[in-house]
């Protein structure tokens, strides 16, 4: 596929490296903000990047899009391997 913004030969080298990268470390809980911002712009250049999208296809994407967006802006939780790995760190250096 010709991608908006990169030529294919690099887009499909990001596109693979995001894919194996920023799935697991939203699935570990680890940087989560990042991973769902990243797998966000991920969701747009797949769907810039078709001409013509089926319409499931695309209601899949904005539903995808909507989920990503709230990880980015409100954060993963509470019950995230990032939170239990920096709350005794952060415990630590403001006491």
């Amino acid at each position: 596929y010709h991608g908006p913004l990169f030529p294919s030969d690099v887009a499909a080298v990001m596109g693979t490296g995001g894919e194996l990268v920023l799935y697991v470390l939203l699935a570990l809980g680890l940087a989560g903000r990042f991973a769902a911002a990243g797998l966000s712009v991920m969701n747009v250049v797949a769907v810039l990047s078709l001409s013509e999208i089926a319409p499931a296809a695309l209601q899949q994407h904005i539903t995808w899009g909507v989920l990503l967006a709230g990880l980015a802006v409100f954060g993963t939780g509470p019950w995230t391997l990032d939170n239990w790995l920096l709350k005794p760190w952060l415990r630590r250096t403001l006491t």
